[in-house]
């Protein structure tokens, strides 16, 4: 999940390789919603054994709330650092 840096927006994609898309993110190299919006910190991931499981997790978020998806994001990084450098 990405949003920006006052933590207002929260965006959740999928991709096989994430350290790429997300320099992508920070460079506005792609035009559409994270552009517009400034959202290139990423603040979760989770890894996942395939793109099928990983689509299936990416729907799961998607369709939850915003208070479940900040209760992701708290669970393992509830300072919202950018973990862009740990990945």
């Amino acid at each position: 999940m990405l949003t920006n840096k006052s933590n207002t927006v929260i965006y959740t994609g999928v991709t096989s390789g994430l350290k790429k898309r997300i320099y992508e993110h920070k460079e506005k190299l792609t035009e559409g919603f994270t552009k517009m919006y400034n959202v290139d910190k990423l603040v979760y991931f989770e890894p996942c054994d395939s793109i099928e499981g990983a689509i299936s997790r990416e729907k799961q978020i998607k369709g939850g709330s915003r208070s479940k998806k900040l209760a992701l994001i708290n669970s393992v990084n509830p300072d919202f650092r950018d973990l862009y450098e740990e990945i």
